[in-house]
């Protein structure tokens, strides 16, 4: 008789201690008598709730998991798994309520709205650019109705996505033609594989930069299939630099503005007009990364940064720039220029696979047309920039009111500074905002407990600040005027 099928089938086994089997304590044995099987666990009421709010198969995973974890606690103590419940005694109400509490976890959005009130505008950690409401009201109709996204309702047939886009663009920035991407360094992939695969791009080595997150201009041009051929050095790079590394193999010239760097001393580069004119002479196309991507002049508000515009009446072929930074608007990275060479770009089979979707299309309309009607208050990146510091110190003042009502008696020291707003994002490196700072210590918590207390309360949105000289820092100009009273009913529970 076969009896090789004939086994009983082995019990799922959750999980298998690494090495030889330790050896454990009658103690430890009885406690793993006593953890209730999978089946008991989910006639329990709060966990039979759970099967009604998640998929069954995923709880009874998380189920597993969780025993599983337990196991190890109690057999290998040593093994460096964190104790998230206690053991002993173990019973039914300790694990019932483990595993609600991950299971409210799994549940609860991970992403989440916090308060920023560190003063950086763009903060990359926390989202950059906030969108405004009517952006929003955009985005909620494109994603919830159908839309002509690539349909021209003119001719009834076929249209372009870039169509809804490129106009505003072009009157904005004066190019003739532009496109959009998911982000600026897609667009730098793009521009350089449909220009420069297998040629040379010259760039100067004191524009080598890395960027957030890793991302450097080597590798990326590595990834685009061109080769880099640097001229000059890291402080000083001429025209005749680049003059004389031209040859038949050059594809391109690359100029990369430094957004998150600054180079000062005995620094020289060529201006644009110079490089626009040497790539007119030698038919080899001039592109710049201009990274933060600016509309608008913001020199009345204490920033000197270039702008998209500048750079295309300096005769440059492409430009390239992000849409989440300077500019306010969605995550994008923008491809602007001379139609030839933006229509060369588009065809290459990259741009499908690095396009945006429909919601950033929305988004991003309705943010340039706010530019086209010069309205920057409905930027509320542009609206940040623009606020002054006397208006942030009735704004502070004000707080300071609304906290005091709420915590009469606390045992803190809270009070108005001069202090600095930043751009952030990769944008202004050494450019600051003069604002009104609001710096707050107390007696009964260290500056770190304090912080934290702000960043994970028990009730409402998390808090994140700024620590400077042993205190916690607020600055109400990433602060929207709808938040400043949850931002003062946090900080009274953090410091009660």
């Amino acid at each position: 008789m076969d009896t090789r099928n004939s086994r009983k089938p082995r019990k799922h086994r959750a999980f298998r201690l690494a090495g030889p089997k330790a050896a454990i304590s009658s103690e430890q044995a009885e406690q793993l008598r006593r953890i209730p099987s999978v089946d008991e666990l989910l006639l329990r009421p709060r966990l039979a709730e759970f099967a009604k709010r998640m998929d069954r198969h995923q709880l009874v995973l998380l189920l597993r998991e969780v025993l599983s974890t337990i196991r190890t606690q109690i057999s290998a103590p040593e093994s460096g798994v964190a104790p998230s419940v206690a053991v002993t005694p173990l019973d039914f109400d300790s694990i019932e309520e483990l595993i609600a509490a991950e299971a409210d976890r799994i549940l609860r959005p991970s992403l989440q709205a916090v308060i920023n009130a560190t003063g950086v505008i763009l903060h990359t950690n926390l989202g950059r650019a906030p969108l405004s409401s009517a952006v929003v009201e955009a985005i909620k109709n494109a994603a919830t109705q159908y839309s002509n996204l690539e349909y021209s309702l003119a001719s009834g047939a076929r249209g372009r996505r870039d169509d809804h886009t490129s106009e505003l663009l072009g009157r904005l920035t004066g190019a003739e033609d532009a496109i959009v991407v998911n982000n600026c360094a897609a667009a730098v992939l793009l521009v350089l594989a449909a220009l420069a695969r297998g040629g040379e791009v010259i760039v100067s080595r004191g524009e080598l930069i890395e960027i957030g997150d890793g991302f450097r201009i080597p590798e990326i041009m590595a990834q685009s299939g061109a080769l880099l051929r640097e001229v000059g050095t890291t402080n000083r790079t001429r025209l005749r630099d680049y003059e004389n590394a031209i040859n038949e193999n050059t594809r391109v010239l690359l100029r990369v503005h430094p957004s998150n760097f600054k180079i000062t001393g005995f620094a020289e580069k060529p201006s644009l007009t110079e490089l626009a004119e040497l790539s007119g002479r030698t038919s080899v196309p001039l592109v710049e990364d201009l990274g933060s991507g600016s509309l608008v002049d913001l020199g009345a508000s204490g920033f000197a940064e270039p702008t998209v515009r500048h750079s295309i009446e300096a005769d440059v072929g492409l430009v390239m720039f992000s849409g989440d930074k300077l500019l306010g608007g969605p995550q994008a990275g923008i491809i602007a220029g001379k139609k030839e060479l933006v229509q060369g770009v588009r065809r290459h089979p990259l741009f499908r696979a690095l396009r945006v979707d429909k919601l950033s299309i929305a988004a991003l309309e309705v943010t340039l047309n706010s530019y086209l009607r010069s309205a920057w208050e409905e930027i509320p990146a542009q609206r940040m920039i623009r606020l002054t510091a006397e208006e942030l110190r009735q704004r502070a003042e004000n707080f300071l009111r609304q906290i005091r009502s709420l915590l009469p008696s606390a045992d803190a020291k809270m009070e108005i500074a001069d202090g600095f707003s930043l751009a952030g994002g990769g944008s202004t490196p050494d450019q600051s905002l003069p604002s009104k700072i609001i710096s707050v210590s107390s007696a009964k918590y260290a500056v770190a407990k304090l912080e934290q207390r702000l960043r994970r309360p028990a009730h409402g949105p998390s808090v994140i600040a700024r620590v400077e000289e042993n205190r916690v820092i607020l600055d109400l100009r990433t602060v929207f005027p709808e938040q400043q009273q949850q931002l003062a009913e946090s900080l009274a529970a953090a410091l009660r």
